[in-house]
C-alpha cells in the first residue's frame, strides 16, 4: 500500500514537473506580435547615423520578430536624444510595443545627471542590441605633424570639435594632449564634422577625430592627413582595433599604462566604456522577460543575417552588433561612474582652455 502511494506520488511530480515545463514553453511560445505594429523612437533627426541604423534594423526586426509584425520609425530629435526615451518610460505600455533607439549620450552620465529634463533611470532600461562603428581614428594635417610634437613650438595645432565639452570620439585627443604631450589647441563650435573636413581643407584645423574613414578616404589616399591612432572598441575586456587598420596603434595600449592617479584612472575606465557605447535600442522597463527575450533573439537572428552585415557596411566602415547582454554591461559601466571621474575630466578640459560647466 505505502509503496502504491509512493509510487503514485513521484508520478503526479513527474508529470506535474513535465506539465510545468510544457506551460513555460506554451508561455514563450505565446509571445507574439501578429498583426500588431512596432513603433521605433528614433532619437534623431532623419538623415543621421542614429536614424540610418535604426531604420536598417527595422526593416530585420519586421523578419524576425514572432509574427512578423509591421515596424514603424518616429524621429523625435533633440536634447541628446533624451526626450526619446523620457517618452518610451512615461507614454508608452511595457507590451514591445514601443522601442527607442538613441546613442551613448543618452546613458552619458556626464550629460543625464545634470539635465533637469531625464524623466528616465538608465539603469532600468533594457537592453535589445547595439551596434559599433569600430572605433574612431585621430587624424592629423601631414603639414602639421612635426608641430604637434614640437612643445616648443609656438605655432600649436588647431584641434577642430563641434560640441564646446569634446565628445568622446574627441576625447583621446584631450588624453593625448595630457598624458602624452601633445602640443596642441582647441577651437570648439563647429556645426558638424563636415565643417571640421572644410576647416582641414581651408587650413584652419589640423587636427580631429572621426569614426568615418569613407568620408576623409580620398584625404587620406592623397597624403594631406595622416592617421596617429585609432581607439578600436572594447571586446570581452580587451580593445580591438579596426581589422583595415592593424598597422595603426591603439591609443589604449599608448596612454593606459600612464594613467595611475585614482581619479584618472576611473575617469579613464567610464571613457573605453562610453567609446564603445556608440547606438542602443531598448525597451521600457518592466517589460516582461519573456517580451525581452524574443527581441534579443530576434536583434541575434539580424545581427547575423549577411544582408544586415551588408547593409550595415554600406553605412558606415568599422559596423558591427553588439549583443543586448554586452551592451547591458557597458551601460551598468557608465552609470554606475563616480562622480571623481566626472570632475576628473571636467578639470582636464577646464586646463586646456574648453569651457565646461
Amino acid at each position: 500500500m505505502l509503496h502504491s502511494l509512493r509510487t503514485a506520488a513521484a508520478t503526479f511530480l513527474v508529470l506535474g514537473f513535465a506539465a510545468a515545463l510544457g506551460s513555460s514553453h506554451e508561455a514563450q511560445a505565446e509571445v507574439s506580435f501578429r498583426g500588431k505594429t512596432i513603433t521605433i523612437i528614433l532619437g534623431s533627426s532623419p538623415g543621421g547615423g542614429t536614424d540610418a541604423t535604426g531604420r536598417i534594423i527595422a526593416v530585420f526586426l519586421h523578419k524576425y520578430l514572432p509574427g512578423e509584425p509591421s515596424v514603424v520609425v518616429q524621429n523625435m530629435p533633440g536634447a541628446a536624444g533624451i526626450p526619446s526615451f523620457n517618452f518610451l518610460v512615461r507614454k508608452t505600455q511595457p507590451n514591445g510595443q514601443f522601442i527607442s533607439m538613441g546613442s551613448e549620450s543618452v546613458i552619458d552620465p556626464a550629460i543625464y545627471r545634470i539635465s533637469p529634463n531625464v524623466q528616465y533611470d538608465p539603469k532600468r532600461l533594457l537592453i535589445i542590441g547595439g551596434v559599433v562603428r569600430g572605433g574612431t581614428i585621430i587624424v592629423v594635417r601631414s603639414d602639421s605633424q612635426a608641430r604637434l610634437f614640437d612643445k616648443s613650438s609656438s605655432q600649436q595645432p588647431v584641434v577642430g570639435s563641434v560640441e564646446a565639452v569634446p565628445r568622446a570620439d574627441m576625447q583621446p585627443i584631450l588624453w593625448s594632449i595630457e598624458y602624452l604631450g601633445w602640443n596642441a589647441k582647441w577651437v570648439t563650435g563647429y556645426s558638424g564634422t563636415n565643417d571640421v573636413m572644410l576647416a582641414f581643407d581651408r587650413g584652419e584645423v589640423d587636427l580631429t577625430a572621426t569614426s568615418n574613414i569613407f568620408q576623409i578616404q580620398e584625404r587620406l589616399k592623397s597624403g594631406d592627413l595622416t592617421i596617429l591612432s585609432q581607439t578600436g572598441t572594447v571586446k570581452n575586456g580587451h580593445a580591438v582595433g579596426r581589422p583595415e587598420l592593424d598597422h595603426v596603434p591603439l591609443f589604449t595600449e599608448q596612454i593606459e599604462e600612464k594613467i595611475t592617479n585614482g581619479a584618472a584612472r576611473k575617469a579613464f575606465d567610464y571613457w573605453k566604456a562610453l567609446n564603445s557605447a556608440d547606438k542602443f535600442l531598448a525597451l521600457t522597463p518592466d517589460t516582461p522577460a519573456e517580451i525581452v527575450g524574443a527581441y534579443r533573439e530576434a536583434f541575434r537572428k539580424t545581427s547575423e543575417d549577411p544582408s544586415f552585415i551588408e547593409a550595415g557596411a554600406r553605412l558606415s566602415d568599422g559596423f558591427a552588433p553588439i549583443s543586448g547582454e554586452e551592451y547591458q554591461s557597458l551601460l551598468n559601466v557608465l552609470v554606475d561612474t563616480p562622480q571623481e571621474a566626472l570632475d576628473y575630466l571636467k578639470r582636464l578640459m577646464r586646463k586646456q582652455g574648453l569651457r565646461v560647466r
